[in-house]
């Protein structure tokens, strides 16, 4: 496993200030994903929690703990743009914070999902789930490419390896809106528990990756 390679001009070069610019859009960027994940994940916990749906409550879960990742990645951001040049201790914590609320997340989703579908149990409705991820899903799309073109422009493996957590969070909001669609055309109870348990999956996945990346490793999920 190779470790994480946060900034490094490769030999084509990028000058200083177009570096800076890169660097200012990579923050600023940064700083969206943040705002934007808390926005999401009270909405989602709120209509969530209203409509007794387990996949978008878990949505927003995941959301949140994206913010403690985003301010992770910030934090990155700035030491780079002060010249800083290895993983300090912030970022370590941040990372395994990260991880082991996904760890939790992941445990707490599988386990509802089951007994929800053991009950019998099932959402009034799915509707915010199919508006919440269509928007998550154009939102994704956007910040996943705008963070890869930064990240490859820069050569820093940490920025395309955020990048391509983004597209976790994508594959999250097709999960929650596949199952959201499927359970307001068929009214089967099983199918939002099913998405959840879709979630649960990825977000062991993403807690693995920040633990991987607290270690200064890489892991598949983000290869």
């Amino acid at each position: 496993m190779k470790e994480l390679k946060p900034f490094a001009l490769s030999s084509a070069g990028v000058n200083t200030a177009g570096s800076n610019k890169l660097l200012n859009r990579a923050l600023l960027l940064a700083v969206i994903t943040i705002c934007y994940n808390i926005i999401e994940g009270l909405v989602s916990v709120i209509f969530g929690f209203t409509d007794e749906t387990i996949s978008l409550f878990g949505f927003g879960l995941d959301s949140f703990v994206e913010v403690v990742s985003g301010i992770g990645i910030l934090h990155m951001i700035i030491r780079i743009k002060n010249n800083g040049s290895t993983k300090d201790s912030f970022e370590k914590n941040a990372l395994i914070i990260t991880g082991t609320s996904f760890y939790i997340l992941a445990i707490g989703l599988a386990i509802t999902s089951i007994y929800n579908i053991y009950v019998g149990s099932k959402p009034v409705s799915t509707l915010w789930g199919i508006i919440i991820s269509a928007v998550s899903i154009l939102s994704m799309l956007f910040l996943m490419k705008a963070k890869m073109d930064v990240g490859r422009k820069l050569n820093s493996d940490a920025i395309i390896a955020d990048a391509n957590c983004t597209k976790t969070c994508l594959y999250l909001s097709v999960i929650l809106l596949i199952s959201s669609l499927l359970f307001e055309i068929f009214k089967i109870g099983y199918v939002d528990s099913i998405g959840a348990i879709g979630l649960a999956y990825y977000s062991y996945k993403e807690g693995k990756e920040a633990i991987e990346k607290s270690k200064g490793n890489t892991c598949s999920c983000c290869n």
